[in-house]
């Protein structure tokens, strides 16, 4: 994941819609043994996230409740953390762990991992099946500095596919992020590009951390820093076409995760880096 993390202070122009949001309102710290959360998902039922860790830590998802407990350890026991990104789930519950960290654009291993609902009450499972996938216009591994687009820490399940968001690493970042498209089948596929857009132009501002769509499916919210950049009004999957807006949340911090508790509200996780984060908080759009 991320080798170094610059606090930035300068003061950024967005080119695209602006907003001021609320501040972040601190739910719960994350336990003390989970030091590089880099995804959640929620499931509202319970009250409960699932989290996982990145690359050098275990092939394992977390449960915590609402008051910030490890409830259960649950190790996939056929799966390899090489980088595990992102976490999300299906309509039924299914959860996905997204092992597609890429910092040096350099792999030709990535792939996504379906773990069962029913696995979820086991301290060991298995996972249900793979998805190994590629990006059709990445030709080099690795690419041109100016051009490494295939690293992602971002993605969601929607109506039978999943949609990743790209993390730029090129030289000269300008903001610029693709949308890929995979569907929700076990074997190998070839990413679909189906857009792309920019952010700003200032890395550790805009940056793109994690994804996540609301469960009525009309708004789609990606994490940096300090900011989520918010589409709406758009039609079908091309997010991208509809408004974009750049919202701050008020808070410099490494985040990592974020997933829709509810329409309107947001649950985000960051890093403890420098004695600063590692928690869980609450933004309401």
């Amino acid at each position: 994941m991320k080798k170094s993390f610059l606090i930035a202070v300068s003061i950024v122009l967005l080119a695209c819609q602006q907003q001021s949001g609320d501040d972040l309102k601190t739910l719960y710290s994350l336990p003390k043994k989970l030091k590089e959360v880099s995804g959640i998902t929620y499931f509202p039922e319970t009250n409960v996230i699932y989290t996982l860790e990145d690359s050098g830590n275990k092939n394992a998802i977390y449960a915590i409740n609402s008051k910030g407990k490890l409830e259960k350890t649950i190790t996939i026991s056929n799966a390899e953390n090489v980088d595990w990104e992102d976490i999300t789930k299906d309509k039924t519950g299914n959860i996905y762990i997204g092992d597609f960290g890429n910092n040096d654009n350099e792999r030709r291993d990535l792939c996504i991992y379906k773990v069962a609902k029913n696995q979820l009450n086991k301290e060991v499972a298995s996972a249900e099946y793979k998805i190994s996938f590629s990006y059709p216009e990445q030709t080099e591994f690795p690419p041109k500095k100016k051009e490494m687009f295939y690293d992602v820490e971002g993605f969601f399940e929607h109506n039978g596919y999943f949609y990743l968001f790209t993390k730029n690493r090129s030289k000269g970042f300008d903001g610029t992020a693709f949308i890929y498209k995979i569907k929700n089948a076990k074997g190998t596929q070839k990413a679909v590009k189906i857009g792309e857009f920019k952010t700003c132009s200032n890395y550790n501002h805009c940056v793109l951390t994690s994804a996540t769509i609301s469960p009525d499916g009309k708004k789609v919210v990606l994490l940096s820093h300090d900011k989520i950049v918010l589409f709406k009004g758009f039609k079908g999957d091309l997010f991208h076409k509809g408004t974009q807006t750049e919202i701050s949340i008020n808070h410099f911090s490494q985040k990592e995760a974020i997933v829709f508790k509810d329409n309107n509200t947001l649950l985000v996780a960051d890093e403890k880096t420098n004695k600063i984060g590692g928690n869980v908080y609450e933004f309401k759009l």
